[in-house]
């Protein structure tokens, strides 16, 4: 038993996709005993009295027709953490899924919405339903994708969205930062056909970096090539507005990018709050670290759809700087609530946890990681109040930033340790490289995906059909428009 344990964690590493890598963890689970806890309802990190009550409760007005009743069950007791089926901790006994009790109640929670959906009842007609779905939705939030900064080494996020793209568990609201919005950038304007081709490593144009001089440092003036830059995003991201990728796609991306000037405010563009302004120019700024790139100007399209400078006058770089991860404008603006991230920041991976346990942390190194941090941004604050040159500026608020950004979420994707990638940060990678950070981007997702699976099948469910109730909304609509024309 032992030594076909050992082959099937031997199998599990070196597995080449996704189904390898769960042919093999599932049979690892089935010999390894973790099947037998998964049929054990009891555990301490979750209340599973209190899920295997909501279960009784949900499929009981479900199978009795009771739409009332399970509307009420619903709308009165479906949060995204309920019990705490969340807890990553529920993910670490085996290999593939958790508790059936949780899988079951979750899997009920989304065959009621279904049946909510398409049922007719005269008391609960097509308004009531997008009342409902509406209202229960918005409460129960969403889920959203957050792609870091890294530079070369934020090519590990193509392989954890293409990844989640082909489970079908890719999230419409995406943010990305620095390296990570040339990524959500090529998410948002490629549609699911023009994705398959493009998430190829062959179609992948990586020739971003050529260094004009690295005595530029001293000088003041950039290090690396920004027209440079610029063309490589010209191949790889479609020529479009915020509001024009949203259309073509569906996908709600975001990027952030951070002010030149001091007096300036950190934006978050997207196409609720810059629908016009262009992807390509809000992306090579979010990539101009300050000193290496030179910063930006953005641009957007007017009413006439001509090219016209975006707040003229005003520059932006590094989005990184001020918000890596923007969990806060994206709760504010989308009702998230749930993040999953891809972090790839060389100053930060070799430091985090790859458990996703946020609790692995004791109080005494919490707190002794605090008072250090605490310390560093006052020290650093006092240095940027004699400073003049802007670069210089944001370089301190770069390294300040280091010490107060929350560089996690809910489910995270990090890379394995390996100090020599600092060393490839600003260089062109080959194909064979570019295959290589795919391959460990996935292989990375490839364990959290039933925990993906599981957080946000209500929130996808939700939005099926919403998705559903609009159109028959809009059939709706122009049959009355036809009846109306007809008399």
């Amino acid at each position: 038993m032992k030594a076909t344990l050992k082959q099937l964690e031997r199998d599990i590493e070196h597995a080449t996709t996704y189904e390898q890598w769960y042919e093999a963890s599932a049979e690892h689970d089935r010999l390894s005993g973790a099947d037998e806890w998964k049929e054990i309802d009891r555990s301490p990190h979750y209340d599973y009295e209190l899920i295997r009550n909501r279960l009784w409760q949900i499929r009981q007005a479900r199978e009795r027709n009771d739409v009332n009743k399970l509307v009420f069950h619903l709308h009165e007791g479906l949060h995204g953490n309920l019990g705490n089926i969340s807890n990553p901790r529920l993910y670490q006994q085996s290999r593939v899924g958790t508790k059936r009790l949780i899988e079951n109640y979750l899997t009920e929670v989304c065959t009621a919405l279904e049946f909510l959906c398409d049922v007719k009842t005269p008391d609960f007609g097509l308004k009531e339903k997008l009342d409902f779905f509406s209202t229960t939705g918005d409460a129960f939030g969403r889920s959203c994708l957050m792609l870091s900064g890294g530079a070369a080494l934020g090519l590990f996020h193509i392989g954890v969205a293409r990844c989640l793209w082909e489970q079908g568990l890719l999230p419409s609201v995406i943010s990305g930062s620095s390296a990570g919005s040339i990524i959500a950038s090529v998410l948002g304007t490629h549609n699911d056909e023009e994705l398959r081709r493009k998430l190829e490593p062959e179609n992948i144009y990586l020739e971003a970096f050529k260094v004009i001089g690295w005595k530029g440092l001293l000088r003041g003036t950039p290090v690396l090539d920004g027209d440079h830059l610029e063309a490589c995003l010209e191949e790889n991201i479609h020529d479009m507005t915020f509001e024009e990728a949203y259309r073509h796609t569906g996908r709600e991306i975001n990027i952030t990018v951070s002010p030149y000037d001091r007096n300036q405010h950190a934006r978050l563009l997207n196409h609720r709050t810059s629908p016009n302004v262009l992807i390509r120019k809000a992306s090579l700024a979010s990539c101009a670290i300050p000193g290496i790139y030179p910063p930006v100007s953005l641009w957007a399209k007017n009413m006439d759809g001509e090219r016209v400078p975006y707040i003229p006058g005003r520059k932006f770089v590094d989005g990184s700087i001020y918000d890596d991860l923007p969990i806060r404008r994206l709760a504010r603006l989308y009702g998230v609530n749930h993040s999953i991230v891809s972090q790839t920041n060389p100053h930060v991976v070799p430091f985090l946890s790859r458990t996703d346990n946020s609790s692995s942390m004791s109080l005494v190194a919490d707190w002794g990681l605090r008072n250090v941090s605490m310390n560093l941004r006052y020290g650093l604050n006092l240095v940027q109040r004699r400073v003049e040159s802007n670069d210089l500026g944001l370089m301190i608020e770069k390294a300040k930033s280091m010490v107060t950004q929350k560089y996690v979420g809910d489910i995270n994707m990090i890379p394995p340790r390996q100090p020599m990638n600092v060393l490839r940060t600003l260089a062109n990678p080959t194909l064979e490289d570019v295959s290589n950070f795919i391959q460990r981007g996935e292989q990375a997702t490839w364990p959290k995906i039933s925990m993906v699976a599981n957080t946000t099948c209500i929130s996808r469910t939700f939005q099926t059909c919403l998705a559903r109730l609009d159109q028959q909304e809009e059939r709706m609509l122009d049959r009355a428009q036809i009846s109306a024309v007809a008399n």
